[in-house]
């Protein structure tokens, strides 16, 4: 069985994270996602501390490692120097690498993540690009996004853009040159293999759930892990 304290250990992200929490609850005070997710930053030092194989594993599996919004204001407050948001990234890398992302509501957001932002840098350039942002993913945007994404050549033409076009200019066309190179740099640093394992893992737990990951735009695994609140969050 894995070591899961051991293997977190050679991230040097967790050896600079982790020093000798005393359970002062300073991270918690500070934090902001502690004050809308049942979060509670001081509780991954503790456990982590602990050195239990079982609690580590059931952390790995939770939503709890996905509540964090990695502001790292826990590092700037410590006493003795921990920043459980570091904890928090080297935990989501292991969950993420080992299919653990996949056992709980939130973790499984990741391959909507890999869907949606991962292919949009891939393939246009873009973390996000208007036209792949689409109103039926937003509701809470209402009529407003409906009508801009159905007149956005027109309002970003308005606004000064260059939506799609050479040259210079917010959403401009990014050449077939540097979007070959973003592919490389994915490549080399091992980021489309890490894409993989995301969809490797999401398309097993699709298949348990009974749902299929194939249809275009959104699949019915997609949309299930898209809205899926878990249960423990206090927001609507």
């Amino acid at each position: 069985m894995i070591d899961y304290y051991e293997t977190l250990r050679k991230d040097i992200r967790f050896v600079e994270g982790l020093n000798a929490c005393m359970n002062c609850g300073v991270c918690s005070a500070i934090c902001p996602a502690a004050e809308f997710f049942p979060y509670d930053p001081k509780k991954i030092c503790n456990i982590l501390q602990t050195k239990d194989n079982q609690l580590i594993e059931e952390l790995l599996s939770s939503d709890y490692i996905w509540y964090c919004g990695q502001c790292m204001s826990c590092k700037t407050r410590c006493p003795r120097g921990n920043t459980p948001g570091l904890l928090i990234s080297t935990l989501r890398t292991l969950s993420q690498k080992l299919g653990l992302f996949t056992k709980s509501p939130k973790g499984r957001q990741q391959y909507a993540i890999y869907k949606t932002v991962g292919e949009s840098i891939l393939t246009k350039g873009y973390c996000t690009h208007a036209e792949m942002i689409k109103p039926e993913l937003h509701p809470e945007q209402g009529q407003v996004w409906e009508w801009y994404h159905s007149n956005l050549e027109e309002i970003i033409d308005r606004l000064g853009g260059n939506l799609n076009k050479p040259g210079s200019g917010a959403l401009r066309k990014i050449s077939d040159e540097s979007i070959a190179e973003v592919n490389r740099i994915f490549e080399v640093t091992g980021g489309k293999n890490f894409f993989d394992t995301i969809d490797q893992f999401s398309q097993q737990q699709a298949k348990e759930m009974g749902l299929e990951t194939d249809s275009e735009p959104f699949s019915s695994y997609f949309m299930k892990i898209y809205t899926e609140q878990d249960d423990n969050s206090n927001v609507e």
